[in-house]
């Protein structure tokens, strides 16, 4: 505090630029002008403002703030809240020694992020995200230390969809999936509409993270990163 340059602007300012960067994705050029600083003032308030935020965590209540997983798994115990986890995954540049650009999705490089909601769709936590895709929904949810945070934990429902099947029985039926399907040829007529009748309606149950996640992306920070990986966490 008291260290280095003194401040052009003043920090409603401040983060009203990083705000409008990652909502509408504004370049810092452009914030520039808009704001009648030079640029690397807009890069260095960016850089400041960005960390605040994201330590500031997920308001699910007035008053409520979370900020890590073990909060959102208290929060839902206390509440007797239905939680929804599912996983999203943002497009980012390729790494370097690549010439050229592709807009295919298939060439673009991309990094997961897991969201949590309530039922309602509100957002209550972000994990940390990965540098590849490569990992299933199910070993990044055990590496983040849910199943031991839900088997110690108190008595709640999460629902996920069939790429978390397994952590049902690991956490004590607290992590509700899609039911299996039994009968992988020749299944009866019967069994097919109930099989499609249950997975509707689990599906029904938990599409309030579809649109969580959509509200995500409406960030154009978060519908493709420009920038670079190391700040994808925060902004997430």
């Amino acid at each position: 505090m008291g260290a280095g340059a003194k401040h052009r602007l003043l920090f409603v300012d401040r983060l009203l630029a990083a705000l409008v960067h990652l909502r509408h994705g504004a370049t810092h050029d452009v914030l520039a002008c808009w704001f009648d600083v030079d640029r690397s003032t807009i890069t260095r308030a960016i850089g400041e403002v960005r960390p605040l935020l994201a330590e500031r965590g997920c308001t699910v209540s007035p008053g409520v703030r979370l900020r890590t997983l073990t909060e959102v798994v208290d929060h839902l115990g206390a509440s007797g809240k239905t939680g929804i986890i599912d996983g999203t995954e943002i497009r980012v540049r390729r790494p370097g020694r690549r010439t050229g650009t592709s807009s295919s999705p298939a060439r673009a490089s991309r990094t997961p992020s897991r969201p949590w909601c309530s039922r309602t769709g509100m957002a209550g936590c972000c994990s940390a995200a990965r540098p590849s895709p490569s990992c299933a929904d199910i070993t990044q949810a055990r590496q983040l230390g849910l199943v031991k945070l839900l088997a110690n934990g108190p008595a709640m429902e999460i629902l996920a969809d069939a790429g978390y099947q397994g952590l049902g029985a690991q956490t004590g039926g607290r992590v509700v999936t899609p039911p299996h399907r039994k009968f992988k040829k020749n299944a009866p007529d019967w069994y097919e509409e109930m099989h499609e009748r249950q997975r509707k309606a689990h599906s029904s149950r938990r599409i309030r993270v579809e649109h969580g996640i959509a509200h995500l992306k409406n960030w154009r920070a978060l519908a493709r990163h420009l920038g670079r990986r190391e700040h994808m966490s925060d902004i997430v």
